[in-house]
């Protein structure tokens, strides 16, 4: 009974990831990351690593829901790719440095650092207007290259798609809603794929860690993720493309908010134990 309904609640949480990766160009880690932590937890399993484990699943399925949803937003003449070739070397270099500080600090730790920024994306999101800009160009390549390490480091370190912070930035730059969300799935793959690789050799060896998990990277949890997300990205990317950017940039600022607090509560109260 305990397998019946681990697969339901992960089949559950792929669908709605997937939708997400679609919708939000966020690859669907900010509900991946806790909902693995969850199961994990509701199976026994305590470790000083399990965020690591959560955290490197998540990107894990990010590969796949990316792949996807930019080819999906692309068909649809919607991803900027020269904003990819731009930014796109510097995401990956900060992934890999996403990886090692992941790696090396407490569970704890991640959860406050993330809690604090994604609170301050939420807020950001839910209060800016149109006419908030830095710029009406987007930037040239030594601060893109910038703001791709910032990208890559704090998006690996999370297990989440590069919309979390790329959303926002290339918005500051005049580049319309629907348009970052689709550019931004693919800084999810630019993140995922190298942080993928990393997580499995940083955890190599680990004792302690859910059966079935090589590297930070667990089996069962990414297959049964990735063969039900995979089904729903594609009605997300049709959302992506009828609703308004007024109410998309709410419902990814309310969803960038949640996951922000339940990571910073987390946080704090395992550092007051």
């Amino acid at each position: 009974m305990d397998f019946v309904l681990l697969f339901v609640f992960l089949a559950a949480t792929g669908a709605l990831s997937g939708l997400i990766a679609g919708l939000l160009g966020i690859g669907g880690g900010v509900v991946l990351v806790p909902a693995l932590y969850y199961v994990f937890e509701f199976l026994g399993y305590e470790s000083d690593r399990l965020m690591q484990v959560c955290v490197a699943t998540s990107g894990g399925t990010i590969i796949f829901n990316s792949a996807r949803s930019v080819l999906m937003h692309h068909r649809r003449d919607a991803v900027d790719w020269s904003v990819l070739k731009r930014w796109g070397p510097a995401i990956s270099l900060g992934a890999l440095a996403g990886v090692v500080g992941a790696a090396s600090l407490r569970s704890a730790n991640l959860s406050v650092i993330f809690g604090v920024i994604g609170m301050v994306i939420g807020l950001y999101m839910l209060i800016s207007r149109p006419h908030w800009k830095l710029s009406d160009t987007m930037p040239g390549r030594v601060l893109a290259s910038a703001y791709g390490l910032v990208i890559g480091f704090f998006s690996a370190m999370m297990g989440i798609g590069g919309g979390s912070f790329g959303v926002p930035a290339m918005t500051l730059y005049g580049m319309p809603v629907q348009k970052a969300v689709a550019t931004s799935s693919g800084f999810g793959l630019l993140i995922s794929v190298p942080s993928f690789a990393g997580f499995l050799i940083a955890g190599w060896g680990l004792p302690g860690l859910p059966p079935y998990t090589i590297g930070f990277v667990n089996l069962p949890a990414l297959v049964v993720i990735v063969a039900i997300s995979m089904t729903t990205v594609s009605l997300g990317v049709r959302l992506a493309h009828y609703l308004p950017a007024a109410m998309l940039k709410r419902i990814f600022a309310v969803f960038i908010s949640l996951l922000a607090l339940n990571m910073l509560t987390k946080g704090l109260v395992a550092l007051s134990m």
